[in-house]
């Protein structure tokens, strides 16, 4: 039996700390916060209740397969699973609406044909079919494996097999970006590239420069499904905590580590805040690489040749609304709203300086919940936009610039919920500064999941590390960012600790 130590209570820490648990190991937790869950926060006020993470559950089998391993009860034993109908609905730039089916793709090439015009559908089912490739040449080394050692094989290939254009002289042209997928094999409808172009702006990713391996994304979606948990996003964090509970993992709160402690060329354990030490034969680190980097100063940790840390990530802004009046019957648990001007929104974000525009793309989240509101005469209401991370000290410019973005994307909203003003009873803004303050990511910045090609730029560092028995878990190392990704991030690390480096993921 091994005394393991794991720094942070994510998602991803709490994946691996169960099974690491369940292979008879003893796991310590420190987290430096008074609570688990990482970015699966809650706010609770009058009753009413909000997530401050995600909103939806993509792949739960990776969360049944969690309980499954783990014990006796299965997943629906202890959260309550449903799924969403529509999965969302889109509401473009010239008003235009389109309801999309839940885990459906020829429903939702139906629905954009009534929506949008016959031959839509057929245009996207033509490219979620190309997207299924890619899905298929990537699944397994993307979210199932440790990242392969000769990593740069996923680097420079490019999984998505784009349509070959014919230009002037006959030089054939093919998509290399997702917003080059859109403009050349989706008929030049902006509401159709908007469609796509939002799966990457959703995960803070620049679609003029994402590459076309990022049709997985929507892929995924419109294949798996979206799933809602009763209770939100915090109850799934909640069973994980319990089951791990159930393990005897032992959960240390309000306790920072500030050194992971070297001995013999190996991780041997932390030292915490207080100036206390915890020994351990492994240390699994579920904390943003810079932090990671403030735990082991001067020391190289990377693995050789291994995938340089992500930075640079955008964050969120999020805007929590307290609404009188009782969620109309058919309202979709999630609305897209567009932004009106789609290019100076790409610009504002990803120009290299904190700028916001003044009407974003917004997801709007309304929960089908009992658990969320008061009562059945009340709805809770989230809007959640990418925005630039912040990485200054918040300051009073600061929050009057997050207010101001916060009533620009009140009235957006509108276009979702045309009441909404004369609703409203109050709202509480969740700004950067939040989200660093509860993931400890420089910025309040939010990872994005792992991608293939692009030169590994939207890889992420692999979970093994330079030092021996020390390793990466969660959003920031592979498989990246997501809920589904930090849970087969835990997964492969108990795969690495258990079975050595040997491991070469789920069969």
């Amino acid at each position: 039996m091994a005394r393991i130590v794991v720094i942070g209570a994510g998602m991803g820490a709490m994946t691996a700390a169960a099974r690491l648990a369940v292979a008879g190991h003893r796991v310590v937790v420190y987290e430096r916060g008074a609570t688990y869950g990482g970015a699966l926060g809650r706010v609770e006020r009058d009753g009413f209740s909000f997530d401050t993470g995600p909103g939806l559950l993509q792949l739960p089998a990776v969360y049944r397969d969690l309980f499954v391993k783990t014990g006796k009860e299965p997943l629906e034993k202890c959260v309550e699973l449903s799924q969403v109908e529509p999965a969302v609905r889109h509401v473009f730039s010239d008003g235009t609406t389109a309801d999309l089916p839940n885990a459906s793709r020829a429903g939702v090439g139906e629905a954009l044909d009534a929506a949008l015009g016959a031959g839509a559908g057929a245009r996207w089912s033509a490219f979620m079919n190309r997207a299924r490739e890619a899905w298929d040449r990537t699944r397994r080394p993307l979210l199932e494996e440790p990242l392969w050692p000769n990593w740069e094989v996923l680097a420079a290939r490019e999984p998505y097999p784009s349509v070959p254009h014919k230009r002037l002289l006959r030089r054939e042209r093919r998509a290399a970006t997702l917003g080059e997928v859109g403009a050349l094999e989706l008929g030049g409808d902006p509401r159709l590239v908007a469609l796509l172009e939002q799966f990457a702006l959703a995960h803070g990713l620049d679609p003029r420069a994402t590459p076309a391996s990022a049709a997985v994304l929507p892929y995924m979606e419109q294949t798996f499904g979206v799933w809602a948990v009763r209770g939100g996003m915090r109850a799934l964090a909640r069973a994980v905590y319990e089951r791990c509970l159930a393990r005897r993992v032992e959960f240390v709160f309000d306790a920072a580590v500030t050194r992971i402690v070297e001995k013999d060329g190996r991780a041997a354990g932390v030292e915490l805040a207080d100036g206390t030490t915890a020994e351990a034969d492994f240390v699994v680190a579920g904390v943003p690489p810079t932090a990671l980097d403030r735990m082991l100063p001067g020391v190289d940790i990377r693995a050789k040749g291994d995938v340089p840390a992500r930075s640079g990530m955008p964050s969120r802004l999020t805007v929590l609304l307290a609404l009188s009046g009782a969620r109309p019957g058919g309202a979709p648990h999630r609305t897209v709203v567009h932004a009106a001007d789609r290019a100076e929104e790409l610009d504002c974000l990803f120009g290299g300086d904190f700028a916001m525009t003044a009407h974003p793309t917004i997801t709007v989240t309304r929960p089908d919940d009992p658990a969320s509101v008061p009562d059945d005469a009340h709805e809770a209401v989230t809007l959640t936009a990418t925005i630039p991370a912040y990485h200054d000290a918040p300051d009073r410019a600061s929050r009057d610039a997050f207010a101001v973005q916060a009533e620009a994307m009140i009235k957006h909203a509108e276009a979702a919920i045309p009441d909404l003003r004369s609703r409203l009873l109050w709202h509480e803004v969740r700004t950067p500064a939040d989200i660093a303050e509860a993931t400890g990511a420089d910025g309040g910045a939010v990872p994005a999941p792992a991608l293939a090609a692009a030169d590994g730029r939207l890889l992420h560092p692999s979970n093994d590390t330079r030092l021996p028995g020390l390793f990466a878990v969660g959003g920031w190392a592979h498989p990246g960012g997501g809920l589904p990704h930090a849970g087969m991030s835990g997964t492969l690390v108990a795969g690495l600790i258990v079975e050595g480096p040997e491991f070469r993921g789920s069969q």
